[in-house]
């Protein structure tokens, strides 16, 4: 299975990536965060990663 392209989405705060074979994987960024120990700023690069470069984000 190849990748695509992931993209933002901003109404579901989540990570949608696509595959080539037709597959969609939906990764909700609240619950990939929600046990991470995060301070203001690392928090704004986490956001800005997902926004950014969401397939890094996924990768991560």
């Amino acid at each position: 299975m190849r990748t695509i392209f992931a993209e933002y989405n901003p109404h579901r705060n989540s990570i949608d990536v696509y595959t080539n074979v037709g597959y969609m994987l939906r990764i909700d960024c609240w619950e990939a965060e929600k046990n991470l120990k995060t301070t203001p700023g690392s928090d704004c690069a986490l956001n800005a990663l997902a926004i950014d470069e969401p397939l890094e984000y996924a990768l991560k």
